[in-house]
């Protein structure tokens, strides 16, 4: 039996989570037609429409059950894909596509902060409606600053490592990526090990302060 602070907790930080997952992805097919790539655009993956983003296991399974356990979460949507063959300048549109998935979701912190703000405005002794929006504003400037700074970190695949690969010269580029296979492996021994924490919290932290303190929340 599921508990109502169970449920309160899920019905808080649901929508901020299934959101900073698979608008990030649409943001690198967003960007990836900009450049001249229309795969994403023919797909229909350049859509606000989270439910073309979803995968039931990484976007919502994962991210609950470890929200649950414990207060850290990750997760992913179905990956956009991009054809690097459209690019004019391969490695270094590649770079500007992947930071645009860390970039949507500093522009969504700042969204749920301001969201946040007017819940607070609201506020009033027994206003259930205000604790519980100023709550969601708050899980959703979480969640957004995870998933930014996580994937700026400079290990394929996250987005980060293929911005290393994208300011590098091409015969150092094409070696690093080729770590690819293995990167996730050292995202989860850094994370099972506690020093992902360690790299993220203070960073998250930082941005935390500095998108409040913009936005009065």
């Amino acid at each position: 039996m599921i508990s109502t602070e169970t449920l309160y907790t899920i019905a808080v930080w649901l929508v901020p989570i299934l959101f900073a997952i698979t608008l990030h992805e649409a943001a690198h097919g967003w960007m990836a037609n900009k450049l001249g790539d229309p795969t994403a655009k023919v797909l229909g993956r350049i859509s606000l429409n989270p439910i073309k983003h979803i995968d039931p296991i990484g976007t919502v399974v994962l991210p609950l059950a470890l929200l649950m356990l414990s207060g850290f979460v990750i997760g992913w949507a179905k990956p956009v894909p991009v054809d690097m063959r459209y690019f004019k300048q391969p490695l270094l549109d590649m770079a500007v596509v992947a930071l645009a998935g860390p970039a949507s979701n500093f522009i969504m912190a700042c969204g749920w902060a301001l969201l946040g703000a007017i819940g607070q405005t609201m506020y009033s002794p027994g206003n259930e409606l205000a604790i519980y929006i100023v709550k969601v504003g708050n899980a959703g400037i979480t969640i957004n600053l995870i998933l930014m700074v996580l994937n700026l970190l400079p290990i394929p695949p996250l987005d980060g490592g293929r911005v290393v690969a994208g300011v590098l010269p091409p015969q150092l580029a094409v070696p690093f990526m080729k770590i690819e296979p293995y990167g996730m492996f050292v995202v989860i021994f850094l994370l099972v090990t506690g020093i992902l924490g360690k790299i993220l919290w203070p960073m998250v932290l930082f941005f935390t302060a500095l998108i409040k303190m913009v936005f009065h929340f």
